[in-house]
């Protein structure tokens, strides 16, 4: 049964990134780039976003390994399993969104777009998806699954969706590259989940 339901989920992953790749090529020229005109200024140099953006680099690890270690510390095998959910989902979340860029190989739109998209700080590895999108949504979808509290779940998101954001405010993505950061974030979050409650729980490691 777990082995179905296993294999459910990577059909879903699978049939997801193959409908977002597509999208992001077909339709991305027209209104992709309309959205991203109104929300990227010209100088994109508020410093409030920025540090939203880059709180991706510390925030999800200091969660992850700041409860391993409480959990560790306390001989707390909640809070262990917590930390594992999460370290999971934002490790696997991220090997597909790697693969998925490389694969796609889109042009960011300050590359495609100069002097239409701005940047304060030039980036030129594929655009899709938002790997910072992708790892807060990850995040996100953890903690709200594992804790199931509305005050960890709403800042969760509401974190994850300002990411999300800061990435098109800076000029970094288009709407759709957050989009399936976002999707694919949620997805790895989910079987992350999964994986936790029919595996991880099962072998006492809790």
């Amino acid at each position: 049964m777990r082995r179905v339901n296993y294999i459910k989920c990577s059909l879903v992953i699978f049939i997801t990134t193959i409908l977002l790749s597509w999208c992001s090529t077909a339709f991305a020229q027209n209104w992709d780039v309309d959205v991203l005109k109104n929300i990227n200024p010209e100088h994109p140099d508020s410093k409030y976003w920025q540090y939203t953006s880059n709180s991706i680099y510390y925030a999800p690890a200091a969660i992850s390994f700041g409860t391993l270690g409480y959990g560790i510390a306390g001989g707390n095998g909640v809070a262990r399993n917590r930390a594992y959910e999460t370290i999971i989902s934002v490790g696997l979340s991220g090997i597909v969104g790697e693969v998925l860029k490389y694969t796609v190989k889109r042009k960011r739109p300050s590359d495609r777009y100069p002097g239409e998209i701005f940047v304060n700080s030039p980036t030129h590895d594929p655009s899709f998806p938002s790997g910072h999108t992708l790892v807060a949504f990850a995040t996100a979808t953890s903690l709200a699954l594992e804790y199931k509290k509305w005050y960890v779940t709403g800042p969760a998101f509401l974190w994850a969706g300002s990411v999300g954001f800061s990435r098109m405010y800076l000029g970094k993505h288009y709407p759709s590259d957050v989009l399936a950061g976002m999707a694919l974030g949620i997805l790895g979050g989910v079987i992350s989940h999964r994986f936790s409650v029919n595996v991880l729980k099962s072998y006492n490691l809790k």
